[in-house]
């Protein structure tokens, strides 16, 4: 058997990689796994702008701009060479759009300012809408974000084929080692799934956690692009002669597939509407699935014994609200969605302090928060219903 450690990270994208970091500075020894590597998947693809969350208010915006104001401080002050600091302007669709900015604008937490639409263009941004910017948000490059979050922790490429509880330890066993469980197993005495729109190893149907495909391109030009820009997608500030355009958001897409030039080329001809794009030229391609919860909420937590809960309480299924019986030391950061480098950081650290300290996370991400709702309504439970 492999040595024991403390807590072992199912995957390596932002969710899993901030769990390591916070776990790490708690003094816990970690091990990550992915299948592929780091920020092989929707992290990667991601486009992972961290600004903050504009609208009219409500408990998603405060947390998302409570998580951006951390994440925004983290990044500056553990890795700045990650975090490009060049402001974002968010920017109307469209003249219906604009006349909802003042609806908004009530409701900016952060510090921004107005820009009209000479502003806009003195940066050469083509559009006459009166935006905003956010001067202390930015963009992370992700795949570099996520490896130096796991400097200095062990980092394995294995997919695992299954885990289990057997003598106080969680054990690991490797797709190649599913009818052998002893040489390649990993041991630990607390797993954390942080595997995105995959989720086969327990049954978690409760988080409805579904998966949104996206693809980015990074576009080699000259345009002197100096800040960041979103609207209807995103466009980077140029970062040592690279753009970057995306990510899509494709929810038809139900598995990975190969990443398409075309879909990238698409991006620049969108992003056209905004900026210059005549001397972009595609440079690289990242695509993969992002994973978001049913009511856009992160998710972090302990995971509940769902075959557990039905069996002594059926009656749960028409509404009891019996004591919630856990999985021992088995956690959940997930479904950080289109904003994962706005929650990561946040997130990673609630979950530290829940694994380390036994601290409840945010009720407001606590992933309990939709079992007994997925237990009355959910159709899969008609037949016990």
């Amino acid at each position: 058997m492999s040595s024991i450690y403390d807590t072992i990270i199912i995957g390596a994208g932002i969710a899993g990689a901030s769990s390591a970091y916070f776990l790490k500075q708690k003094g816990e020894k970690v091990l990550v796994l992915d299948k592929q590597g780091i920020a092989t998947g929707g992290s990667g693809a991601a486009g992972a702008f961290v600004s903050p969350k504009i609208g009219k208010g409500g408990p998603l915006q405060s947390l998302t701009n409570e998580a951006f104001v951390f994440a925004k401080n983290f990044y500056l002050e553990h890795f700045p060479h990650c975090y490009h600091q060049s402001g974002v302007v968010r920017i109307p669709k469209d003249e219906a759009d604009a006349k909802k900015f003042a609806e908004y604008e009530p409701h900016n937490e952060n510090s921004y300012s107005r820009w009209d639409a000479e502003k806009l263009k003195a940066h050469r941004i083509k559009v006459p809408f009166e935006s905003f910017f956010f001067d202390e948000a930015g963009a992370c490059d992700a795949p570099e974000t996520c490896t130096a979050l796991l400097e200095d922790i062990d980092v394995q490429i294995c997919a695992i084929e299954k885990i289990f509880y057997r003598d106080g330890l969680w054990v690991c066993i490797p797709a190649q080692e599913s009818g052998n469980e002893g040489s390649s197993a990993y041991q630990a005495k607390s797993i954390v799934l942080a595997t995105g729109y995959e989720n086969a190893l327990f049954d978690m149907r409760y988080m409805g956690v579904k998966g949104t495909w996206g693809t980015r391109g990074d576009f080699r030009s000259q345009l002197p692009m100096k800040v960041s820009m979103h609207q209807s997608m995103s466009v980077s500030a140029n970062i040592n002669g690279i753009i970057r355009l995306g990510a899509t958001h494709e929810k038809g897409v139900k598995e990975p597939k190969p990443c398409e030039e075309q879909q990238a080329l698409s991006l620049k001809n969108n992003a056209s509407a905004l900026v210059d794009t005549s001397d972009m030229e595609l440079v690289e391609i990242f695509c993969g699935m992002r994973a978001g919860s049913k009511d856009y909420f992160p998710l972090v937590g302990k995971v509940i014994d769902v075959a557990t809960m039905l069996e002594r309480y059926p009656a749960i299924v028409r509404g009891a609200k019996p004591e919630l019986k856990y999985i021992y030391n088995l956690y959940i950061c997930n479904g950080l969605g289109g904003r994962g480098f706005v929650f990561g950081p946040l997130m990673g650290k609630m979950l530290a302090d829940l694994v380390v300290d036994q601290k409840e996370p945010d009720p407001r991400v606590n992933s309990d928060r939709l079992f007994l709702k997925w237990c009355r309504k959910s159709p899969e439970l008609d037949d016990i219903r």
